[in-house]
């Protein structure tokens, strides 16, 4: 009797042993499992975010009680004006020595249809239009180094004598310093980007209409 109460105690605790095995596989498959305490590994210090504008404020003060912060803002002013006053020059323009010209075609195509403010197409998808078949350039654009005073004297013969008005356009130099001397609006061509619209490479360069296309001279000085 004592064996056989033995033996069926041990199989009483095996079978509550699998039940609890197959209890917490299900509560894990389920996403239910408990946190446990694993201890602690390792020294536990305190989360501490640094405020970033505190610290950028305490700098600013402590530059201002010391009077760096107003030398500081004078210093950018300064740079800033002399950027404005004179911008970086056009990179790759040099000095026309010989003369050059060709044409530009100012056509432009249209990928997407132009709609009207009711939706009806003005402009069909893959229209070639040139705008100089509906307006005319104004003006001359003359391209020049307002740093060099030989390209100076031909601007200045070409605004006298030129039946359109004369739109100069520096690709290096002071605009500002050249506007307020001859007392009419100076351009200056950032980042060269109407250079290497019309293929200019060398300056003096004027631009004038010749019909439906630019015409583009290149002017030994």
């Amino acid at each position: 009797m004592t064996a056989i109460l033995k033996q069926h105690g041990c199989k009483a605790r095996r079978t509550a042993a699998l039940i609890a095995a197959v209890a917490a596989a299900a509560v894990a498959i389920a996403g239910g499992a408990a946190a446990a305490d694993s201890g602690t590994i390792g020294p536990v210090y305190p989360i501490a975010e640094i405020d970033m504008l505190d610290e950028i404020q305490a700098v600013l003060k402590a530059k201002e009680g010391s009077g760096e912060l107003p030398r500081l803002q004078q210093a950018a002013f300064n740079r800033m004006r002399a950027h404005i006053e004179t911008p970086t020059a056009v990179a790759g323009v040099s000095r026309a020595r010989k003369p050059r010209s060709w044409e530009v075609d100012p056509s432009v195509r249209f990928d997407e249809p132009i709609v009207d403010h009711e939706g009806r197409i003005v402009i069909p998808a893959g229209t070639l239009a040139n705008p100089l078949s509906v307006v005319r350039l104004s003006s001359v654009l003359l391209f020049i180094d307002g740093r060099d005073r030989a390209q100076l004297a031909v601007a200045k013969r070409l605004m006298d004598s030129s039946e359109l008005p004369v739109k100069l356009i520096l690709t290096a130099g002071s605009p500002v310093a050249l506007a307020k001397l001859w007392q009419r609006q100076v351009f200056f061509d950032q980042g060269g980007r109407l250079v290497q619209r019309f293929g200019i490479q060398a300056v003096p360069a004027k631009v004038s209409q010749a019909g439906l296309v630019l015409k583009v001279e290149e002017l030994p000085v």
